[in-house]
């Protein structure tokens, strides 16, 4: 028997009674949802009918990866789902669904976004660039390739959207975009560990592979700047 911290027995008469209020209240609550039943909104709009409505398709037209695909979806379906559980393209992954940890990270017309916080409706038109139309195994795009040279994943399952926020990121920087850390706003962009630490700082790797990715990322980003 569990005792009070002096030793004495506790009353458990009050948690009877609170448990007794309980169950009288849900009683009453389940009383008051069947004499609901026969309501006006019941016999002009089934549920059935109300489900229809709300799943009801949208056609569609994706580019992606330099392919277009024509999809019938319910239009709450994020590019995420239409990727993965539509289109079969699951290196993009799924991580929090709430834009926090950058798994999902995808290129539109060149610009990186969250996957997961934007509608497939909304993307008619646009060319979405998936990590499967970045490289392939056979033909590694040079961040793919400074990934495995430098280790920069372990369980792997951030380095999709790792490696498609870095290229968008690359991008970013030759375009003289500033960040958070940015010294001068006009001037070029310098590629300092901090300055790619920031910029890819909403991509997060749960084995803390960070010193790996930001390394492959500068061997990429010096290759560029010597071959211009």
């Amino acid at each position: 028997m569990l005792l009070n911290v002096d030793g004495t027995v506790p009353d458990y008469r009050f948690r009877a009674i609170s448990m007794s209020a309980r169950v009288a209240r849900a009683g009453k609550s389940t009383a008051n949802a069947s004499s609901c039943a026969g309501t006006p909104w019941d016999a002009g709009h089934s549920h059935r009918e109300h489900q229809s409505w709300r799943r009801r398709a949208v056609h569609i037209t994706l580019s992606i990866n330099g392919k277009d695909h024509e999809l019938d979806l319910d239009p709450r379906t994020s590019v995420l789902d239409a990727l993965r559980d539509h289109l079969d393209l699951i290196g993009t992954k799924k991580g929090c669904d709430h834009g926090q940890c950058g798994a999902c990270t995808v290129l539109v017309n060149g610009r990186r976004i969250n996957s997961c916080l934007t509608l497939a409706v909304m993307h008619e038109g646009d060319a979405i660039t998936t990590i499967e139309g970045l490289g392939t195994p056979e033909a590694l795009s040079p961040l793919q390739a400074a990934f495995v040279a430098h280790d920069g994943f372990q369980c792997g399952y951030c380095t999709p959207g790792q490696i498609c926020s870095a290229t968008g990121m690359l991008e970013e920087m030759r375009a003289g975009w500033p960040s958070h850390v940015s010294e001068d706003l006009l001037a070029a962009p310098d590629l300092s560990d901090a300055e790619i630490s920031e910029r890819m700082s909403g991509n997060l790797c749960r084995c803390s592979a960070y010193t790996n990715i930001v390394a492959a990322i500068t061997e990429v980003a010096e290759a560029r700047d010597e071959a211009v």
